[in-house]
Order: C-alpha cells, then structure tokens, then sequence
C-alpha cells in the first residue's frame, strides 16, 4: 500500500473516531481524537519523503470529507477549533495543496460561527512557531479572515479591533526582508491584506456609516499597511500603482483629503478618537499611520489619474500647512526600509512645493514658532540623511538644495536655533554670500537696517554659531585633533563676516564693536592658539603615521586661526 493510501486511511479511522465521540457525547475522547488527528496532519507536513504527494491526498480527502451532507454540525464545529493551523501548514507543500487547503479553512467559515472563527484564524497566525517565514501559511487565514469579518452580525467593532493588530504584526513580520518581499506569496499576502481593506469596507456599508471608530478603525489600518506595502516596492514603482489605487478610491468614505494627510490634521483627529481610556496602549500596532499618510499623497502624486497641484499651491501659500507637511515628509525620510525611489519623489515633491514660495513674504507673526521647531529640526536632520547616503548625485544634489529652502522658509532666530543644533557650517557661508547686499558702502543707516531686515543671515546670532564651535557650551576650546574639520570651518566663515563686514563699512553681525573683538581675542582665539601649539608640539615628538596626519590636519587651521587673530588685531586698532 502507497504512503498516501495509508495517510487517506488513518485520516479516515481518525474522522471517524472523532465523530462517533462527539456523536455519543463523549467530549473527552473527542478531544483526544482531535489532539491525535492534528499530530497527524503535523508530521504530513513536516515529513521529507513523498511530503507534497502525502500532503495533497491528505487535504484532498479531508476536503471532501467536510463537505459531506451528512456531516453533523457538531462535527465541524469541533474540527474548526483546532484544523485551521494545521490545514494551512499542510497547504505550504505546493499550490495544489495550497487551493485544497484554502478551500477548506473557507469551508469551516462559511459553517461555522463567523465570531468563534475570527478568534480560530488570529490564533492560528499567533501560534505559529515556525510559519513566519512562509507567506503561504498566512494567505489562507488571511483570506478567510475577510470572509469572517464580512460575516460578522453583531458588534463588529470589537472583533476587528482585536484581529487588526494579528494582521499587521503578521504583515509586518512576513514583509521584513525587501528582497523577498517580491515574490508570489509575498504578493499574494498583500494582495490578502487588501481584500482584508475591502471586508471592512463592506462592514461600515451595511452599518451605514454609523459606528465612526469602526471607520476610523479602517482607515488607520489602510494607512498602516500602505507602509508595508510600499516597503516591498523595488526598482519600478508602478507594477503597484493598481494596489495602491484601491486605497486611495476609499480615502473619500475615511472623511481623508489629501492635504488633510500631507498635514497630519486628519491623522490626529482619527488617532484621537480611538485614543481612548485603555485604548492608548492599543495605538502602538499604527505607529506607522503618520508616514503612511504622506506616503498616500506621494502615490496619488505619483498616478497620473490624481491631480494634486491644488494642494501644492495650498502648501507653497500658508507657513503653518507647508511646516506641517515637512514634518509628515520626515516620516519618508527616515525610514530604512523604504526604496529610494520613493524617497526621491518625496524629495521632488517638497521641492515643488518650497521652490514656489515667496521668501520675500513675511513671516506669519502669529505663528508660534516653538511649536514648530522640534519638528521642523528632526525634518532637517532626516533631509541631511538622504544628501548623505543617497547614492545617486543628483538626489543629493536636489535634496540639498531642498533643505536650503527649507531653511530659508524659517524666522532668522529659529533659523540659526535649528543651524546651531545641526551644525552645518557650509550652508551658512553659501547662503550669507547670496543674500549680502552687492553694494552698501554708500548706503546711509537707514538703508542698512532696511537690508538688515532683509538679509536675516546678517544678525548678531551668527557669531553664536561660530561661537558654538571655536567655545563649546562645555567650556574651554575644541578638541583637537577630533573636530579639525569643524573647527576649520568656523573659522573660515568667521574670517568670511570679518572681512566682508570691514569692506563694506557694515557691523550687522556686530562682529566689528569692540566688545566684540576683544571677546574673540581673548576667549576663542587665544585659547585655541595655545591648544593648536600644544597639539602640534605633542604629535612631532611621535614618529607615526596617525601623527602626521594629524600635524597635516593642523596646518591648514594654523594657517586660518593666523589669519583671523590679524584681523581681529587690526580692527581692535581702528576701534581704539
């Protein structure tokens, strides 16, 4: 007799105990029939002889098994409890298998309660040990899963709101490696997922639209998982567009616009209403919603059939909605798992929307700006990651000149609050040059404050910045040879407001005042002539290559420090 003959036999003699117990009422042995009829099942698919042949005749005969009219109800009812995980393992041995044991898991939730499967499924997917790693596990659950929601007759609020987090950590789990996220199964399991979306959408019809958390419930979760799909997006972008455009034809029925997304408002007030009481712990499984909210523009943006130029215009007019929208593009940005393709059009689309904005305009004065700028610094921080690791130049290039602008969109204190904080010495010196009036000299007082008001770079608080670096908040002078390039940077662009300051007969900066040079004297630059000597003097006496190199890091800031403590000398001469 074939291996597959004698599994269709002891499947059969263990059926047939099962029923005849639950038939006679005896619940103890058909527990113990069960437990063996499922240690069975498990060692079908986990055997490596004739593994695939055994598996398809096992759920092929438990298939129609089940579906015999003769059947009890309390036969399957009992059998539904504990098959699912079994079945679904057993379905991983090959498609055959698979649509065999898709059809079974689906039987059990067209006969059997659609709230005790609900709880069957999502403890399937929590139990397993050894599926996370096989998307074909999960895709039967996961379809049944939407037919069981759609089921569902009473209070389906609280059933979902117990299986989503199920989904998403399975979701989550299985998509975590990019490179096979691609795959059949892995799509397979996306393309679940969003028939999960669409259960749920049939849900909140037939309530007409009654239960608002339900539907905030469903929104979150659209979002969440626009996140894990977009994570499994490789080179081309657009094999996804039909995916990701089933979402957006349901962001009408959340209440959600797109500018409402790109600007967080409409994320919060969903968050807010299901941040209740106990709920708060419960929020932590969408903590992605906020970077799948800017992600759902960028796809609407990224789909010929959406036009979002309404809401570029919208956010290149008002301050407050285009920081709001920095602030949800960080999300993008700092992810390390989304492709750069995706990254480069978040660039892209910021830049649109700051290359549109009139820099001229005054600042809204009834901004609260401390509100702002945490957000507005962690977004900086994350553009600075893409001109970093970026590996294409011309990303780099554009990212770059997108932070500019958002730098030069912010109030001048904020701004050099935030450059202090970032310590990014380049962008200062480019842009003071450009925004330094091409003639002054002649200008009476008047019109230099008038500039003055207009080039926000020339204030008094650049000097913090370079103080920042030549005197740190700790005390005492920089280290060295550790920070060299920082430190040579400071000092060129001190030189830079120095010399610039004294040749067109300005003091914006107050760099010229007297107070002023004597404190760089005696505060930044003494000390630091004493600590570049004593560095110098240490690394000659070793004869290594670590101290040359460090001797040669030296000369260029000896040269600059020079440099700078004869300028500062010559105008402490004049003020005298």
């Amino acid at each position: 007799m074939s291996v597959a003959n004698t599994n269709s036999l002891r499947l059969q003699q263990t059926l047939d105990s099962c029923s005849q117990s639950i038939a006679n009422g005896d619940f103890k042995k058909s527990e113990e029939s069960i437990s063996i009829l499922v240690q069975f099942l498990d060692s079908v698919s986990s055997g490596t002889n004739e593994s695939e042949e055994s598996a398809f005749e096992v759920v092929s005969w438990m298939y129609h098994y089940l579906i015999s009219p003769s059947l009890d109800q309390a036969v399957i009812d009992a059998l539904a409890f504990e098959l699912p995980k079994a079945v679904a393992k057993l379905g991983c041995a090959s498609t055959r298998c698979f649509e065999n044991a898709e059809r079974i898991i689906h039987h059990f939730v067209n006969s059997c309660s659609p709230r005790d499967m609900v709880s069957i499924l999502c403890e399937a997917m929590t139990s397993s040990s050894d599926g996370f790693d096989n998307p074909s596990y999960f895709t039967p659950l996961l379809g049944a899963l939407a037919k069981a929601f759609e089921a569902l007759q009473r209070r389906p609020f609280e059933q979902v709101k117990a299986a989503l987090p199920v989904v998403i950590k399975v979701l989550e789990a299985v998509l975590s490696n990019p490179e096979e996220a691609n795959d059949t199964n892995s799509v397979d399991l996306l393309n679940k997922s969003i028939l999960i979306a669409h259960s749920l959408n049939t849900i909140c019809i037939k309530l007409d639209g009654k239960d608002k958390k339900l539907i905030a419930l469903f929104g979150l979760y659209v979002l969440q998982i626009t996140v894990l799909i977009s994570n499994s997006v490789g080179a081309q972008a657009s094999i996804y567009f039909p995916m990701m455009l089933q979402f957006s034809n349901l962001l009408s029925y959340f209440g959600f616009t797109y500018l409402g997304l790109i600007t967080g408002h409409e994320v919060d007030t969903t968050v807010d209403l299901l941040s209740q009481g106990d709920e708060d712990d419960y929020m932590s499984c969408f903590s992605h919603v906020r970077c799948g909210a800017a992600l759902t523009v960028l796809w609407g943006d990224l789909s010929t059939k959406q036009d979002l130029k309404a809401v570029k215009d919208e956010l290149s007019k008002y301050q407050s909605k285009r920081w709001e929208a920095v602030g949800m593009l960080k999300h993008i940005f700092t992810s390390t798992k989304l492709p750069w393709e995706l990254k480069k059009h978040a660039i892209d689309f910021l830049f649109c929307i700051m290359e549109s904005v009139d820099l001229q305009k005054d600042h809204d004065a009834s901004l609260d700006y401390s509100v702002y700028t945490p957000s507005l610094y962690a977004s900086l921080q994350a553009i600075q990651l893409v001109i970093v690791y970026a590996s294409d130049p011309l990303l780099r290039k554009k990212a770059f000149d997108t932070f500019k602008m958002v730098l030069a969109d912010l109030p001048s204190s904020l701004r050099f609050d935030i450059l202090m904080a970032l310590t990014r010495n380049s962008c200062v010196k480019e842009e003071m040059h450009r925004e330094y009036p091409q003639t002054v000299s002649k200008e009476n007082e008047s019109a230099k404050a008038e500039s003055n008001s207009s080039s926000p770079f020339w204030t008094d608080k650049v000097l913090d910045f370079v103080e920042f670096v030549l005197r740190p908040p700790h005390g005492g002078p920089p280290i060295l040879p550790e920070f060299t390039d920082a430190v040579l940077s400071a000092l060129n662009l001190y030189r830079f407001i120095l010399i610039t300051e004294s040749s067109g007969n300005t003091n914006y900066s107050q760099v010229l005042s007297k107070n002023k040079l004597q404190k760089v004297y005696r505060e930044w630059l003494e000390p630091l002539r004493a600590l570049v000597c004593g560095v110098r003097a240490e690394n000659q006496k070793d004869n290594n290559e670590l101290a040359f190199d460090a001797l040669c890091g030296l000369n260029p800031v000896e040269f600059v420090l020079y440099r700078c403590i004869e300028l500062v000398e010559e105008n402490l001469k004049r003020a005298s």
